[in-house]
């Protein structure tokens, strides 16, 4: 931010990473709004994540130097705030999280009067952010869409039946993928229903999973891993450490890591990334380990950097912070960079296997569910023995059957032996 005359400032782009030219997809104030620190003030969505720039400090809203398709880096400013009394309620403008449920049938539905959110696009029609957000989901054409509300504006309704109406074909057509689209239905004729908005991180996330799904030959292998000394260990060091100064927990998650870590040592290619024109292997060689966390809005993926130059104790405390940080939707797009080998643990829900979906461009994804106590033949009779379940799922472009199921016996190697992990 630099300032400028009459306490006011630029607000300008923080740092977002290694993205630049990112478009703005929501601009929530004009000029003349009072605001509040932290209240967002522009929403930017790049391939990857959808962040807010929140505004510094509480003041008045000067002038707004972008609008809603504009693309900014870091450093580019998006507005002059002069400082002052911030706003003593959340203008409607600021509250996107909580957007009113969608009516099932098409009755008029009231939008807020006044410019405050109104734009127009290129083609001259008039939404509100809700409106334009609600499009870009359905992949509707504002043009094509008749506006029936005041002066021109676009209702949420307007969309739904232009959804409805003759301008929509009967007949699947071919998207561009080639994969024909599932047949949209009016669900309302057969019983009540209700519209629940996606959460933001499930709306970026989905085409994410979706065009790795199509473009990744998947393939899952299912092992498992004997780890009744592990985890005996692991309880020894969660109770010191939950009697620390600072006290943090030790989860099965930090061996995990460290196997990992070991294994991909091994196996190289685990460690890899197809090139772009698919002739070749892109070996990395350092180990970012994405982490997947379950946060109320959906499931959001942060790198612990580094992870084959730090212990368990390091991990342990980082993964705390990394949890808390998730849940709180404080996780910048930096956060979620670079990694090169992802684990996605339900360990702490249950189920007995799954198939967790690769994280492209990385080419592997362990998943992982709870542990279970399994009788087990030693040659001469049956023991109880703590059991853990992994999915390896793979690209099958990079990474053939008989490599995987390697790859997973060495993991399971490293984790039937804790004093392996040291080496």
């Amino acid at each position: 931010m630099t300032t400028t005359p009459a306490t006011a400032i630029d607000v300008t782009v923080p740092d977002i990473g290694s993205f630049s030219d990112v478009p703005i997809i929501e601009v929530h104030v004009v000029p003349g709004d009072r605001v509040n620190a932290e209240d967002p003030l522009v929403t930017l969505e790049s391939d990857k994540a959808t962040m807010d720039v929140p505004a510094p400090s509480a003041g008045t809203v000067a002038e707004v130097m972008v609008k809603i398709g504009d693309e900014v880096s870091q450093g580019s400013a998006i507005l002059r705030l002069v400082a002052g009394d911030g706003a003593v309620t959340a203008p409607p403008s600021l509250v996107e999280q909580h957007e009113p449920e969608l009516p099932a049938r098409t009755t008029p539905v009231p939008e807020a009067a006044g410019p405050a959110g109104l734009v127009a696009n290129a083609s001259g029609t008039h939404a509100g952010p809700a409106v334009r957000r609600m499009a870009r989901e359905l992949g509707i054409d504002l043009a094509a869409v008749t506006a029936t509300g005041p002066k021109g504006r676009i209702t949420k309704d307007d969309l739904l039946t232009h959804l409805k109406g003759p301008d929509r074909p009967t007949a699947p057509t071919a998207s561009e993928t080639g994969i024909p689209p599932i047949p949209a239905q009016d669900f309302a004729k057969f019983g009540p229903v209700h519209t629940q908005p996606l959460s933001r991180i499930k709306k970026v996330s989905g085409p994410f999973l979706h065009r790795s799904w199509l473009n990744v030959p998947h393939v899952t292998h299912q092992d498992e891993a004997d780890i009744t000394g592990l985890d005996a260990y692991r309880r020894e060091l969660d109770e010191a450490a939950k009697a620390d100064r600072d006290p943090y927990r030790v989860t099965l998650l930090a061996f995990l890591v460290k196997a990992c870590v070991s294994a991909l040592k091994a196996f190289p290619e685990f460690n890899s990334s197809l090139s772009a024109e698919g002739d070749a292997l892109v070996v990395k060689e350092y180990y970012n380990i994405g982490i997947a966390v379950d946060t109320p809005g959906g499931l959001v993926v942060p790198v612990v950097r580094d992870a084959d130059r730090k212990g368990v104790v390091e991990l342990s405390r980082e993964f705390g912070a990394i949890s808390a940080k998730a849940r709180d939707g404080k996780l910048a797009p930096s956060d979620m960079q670079g990694g090169t080998f992802t684990i996605s643990s339900l360990g702490g829900i249950g189920g007995t296997a799954f198939t967790p979906i690769v994280n492209a461009p990385e080419v592997a994804i362990l998943g992982v569910v709870r542990s279970a106590m399994k009788p087990v033949w030693t040659g001469t009779e049956f023991v109880p023995r703590l059991m853990l379940p992994l999915s390896l799922s793979y690209d099958h472009r990079v990474i053939d059957g008989a490599l995987a199921a390697r790859f997973a016996r060495q993991l399971s190697h490293l984790l039937e032996d804790e004093r392996r992990l040291l080496l």
